[in-house]
């Protein structure tokens, strides 16, 4: 089996936005983890329209060019790590606007969480996991939520996010249970797709 490879998915298209800082940083963590390929994923560089299409993707193609390539590169991953600020109790428009222009090519994936903000993102997280579940994916229980302190700390006293430990092993968790689900799954449909071959 080749290795799983996980979509580092940029949730915020802000100038100056904060969701940088925690993408350096996972990914850095994620490098030391050979048993899986890493690919960030930023959503600037797929600027989709709000959702305009004629139905549901779960029920017609995507008429968008942009959500067209955007649903390809989904397609060839085989987990995702959503990072996520809060806007007012919810996540990011962007990030949640991406996930409805795909639909299939989610189907049978994990996903996990790292968010940022006041309250860590919490509820931002929780709200994910749900529409996640929608789509069909695996959401994981380990996420990482940089709370306050930590967020302030990095914007104005010079801080990193790898200076602080408890961060450090909350994504070593996270990626510890992704690879866990990536591979599972990633077993799950390759097998499903022989059987349909062998149909």
């Amino acid at each position: 089996m080749t290795k799983p490879r996980i979509g580092i998915v940029v949730g915020s298209t802000r100038p100056n936005r904060f969701a940088d800082k925690p993408t350096q940083w996972i990914s850095a963590i994620a490098q030391q983890h050979t048993d899986l390929e890493f690919e960030v994923l930023d959503l600037r560089d797929y600027p989709m329209p709000f959702f305009d299409e004629q139905a549901s993707l779960a029920w017609a193609p995507a008429q968008n060019e942009v959500a067209l390539r955007w649903q390809k590169k989904v397609e060839e991953l085989d987990g995702f790590i959503f990072i996520t600020a809060e806007y007012n109790h919810g996540p990011t428009a962007v990030l949640k606007n991406a996930i409805d222009y795909a639909f299939s090519e989610w189907n049978n994936k994990p996903v996990a969480f790292v968010g940022y903000g006041g309250a860590g993102a919490v509820r931002a997280v929780e709200q994910l996991r749900q529409v996640a579940i929608e789509v069909q994916m695996a959401p994981i229980r380990n996420a990482v939520h940089i709370l306050l302190p930590d967020f302030v700390a990095v914007l104005q006293q010079g801080k990193k996010l790898a200076d602080f430990e408890h961060l450090n092993q909350g994504a070593e968790q996270l990626l510890k249970q992704l690879s866990w689900w990536a591979y599972a799954l990633k077993r799950a449909r390759d097998a499903d797709a022989q059987t349909a071959q062998a149909a």
